[in-house]
This record gives structure tokens, C-alpha cells and sequence, in this order.
């Protein structure tokens, strides 16, 4: 990695996670307009509150946001650190978005979600899993890779 210091790799991660955080809630956001935009919030929250994430107004909200940029900071980080460790997912970033973006939403859906306190659940048939498993790759797991390879520099070999 041309940035190897931890400072460098921590610019990476946050700039990572600030692009991909903002596009994925944007996105959550965007294709559920049938509910408002705090109640989108809300239901991260729910991984901490649970039903109660509901009752709690703009302040649940707000934690909802906040623990949905903390996560995403998490999924940056074990990328960049990945990514020193592997440069081929500098070289090859965009299958390596592509896969990480998957790798995202089965870990958030199959492990993360159903090991918090969140009332919501998993999609029940292929069809209802498509959706969110596109938004992973397009708006955490590319963008993540592409600015990884960016700000790292791409090996030569």
C-alpha cells in the first residue's frame, strides 16, 4: 500500500466509510418512501432498542445514524486492512467490491441482525433478497474497493 502509515490507512477507512455509509442509508431511504425517512433510522437503532427504537422520536433516529456510521466504519476498516494484506483487491477492486458488497449484506443479514435486539427480519425468498443485495454491492462494497484503490494505489504486479 503507498499509504502504509496507520494515519494514512485511517483516512482511507473513514473516507471509505463516510461514501459508503451516506450512499447505503441514502439508498434505505430512497426505496422505502412508504415510511419517513426517521423511521428508517429507527429501525437500525432497533439493533440496540429493539421495538422500543420506535418510540424514541429523533433521538433514536439519530442513534440509528450514528451506530449506521460506526458499522460502516467497521466494514471499511477490515477492508483497508484486507487490502494491505491482499493487493489483489487493489488490482482487481472492482469483483472485489462486487464480493465484498455480498460478503456485507450476508454478514449483516445472517449473523449481525438476527444476533441483535431488531425486529426486523431477513428476506423471505430470492426475490426479496435482490434488492438489498444489489444496494451492498452498489453503494458499500464498490465504492469501498474503488476509494481503497484510489487512495492506496493500485500494485503493478
Amino acid at each position: 500500500m503507498n499509504t502504509t502509515s496507520p494515519g494514512g490507512m485511517a483516512r482511507i477507512a473513514l473516507l471509505a466509510a463516510l461514501a459508503a455509509g451516506t450512499l447505503d442509508i441514502g439508498a434505505a431511504i430512497l426505496t422505502n418512501l412508504q415510511v419517513p425517512a426517521r423511521v428508517v433510522l429507527q429501525s437500525v437503532a432497533g439493533g440496540w432498542l429493539g421495538a422500543a427504537a420506535y418510540q424514541g422520536g429523533w433521538p433514536t433516529a439519530w442513534l440509528g445514524l450514528a451506530s449506521h456510521y460506526a458499522i460502516m466504519l467497521g466494514v471499511a476498516v477490515v477492508y483497508v486492512v484486507a487490502a494491505a494484506r491482499a493487493p489483489i483487491l487493489r488490482r482487481r477492486w472492482l469483483v472485489a467490491g462486487v464480493g465484498y458488497g455480498l460478503a456485507v449484506w450476508l454478514a449483516m443479514t445472517f449473523v449481525v441482525v438476527p444476533l441483535s435486539a431488531s425486529t426486523l427480519s431477513g428476506p423471505d425468498s430470492l426475490q426479496a433478497a435482490i434488492k438489498p443485495v444489489v444496494i451492498h454491492i452498489l453503494c458499500v462494497g464498490l465504492p469501498i474497493a474503488w476509494i481503497v484503490s484510489r487512495m492506496a494505489g493500485r500494485p503493478v504486479a
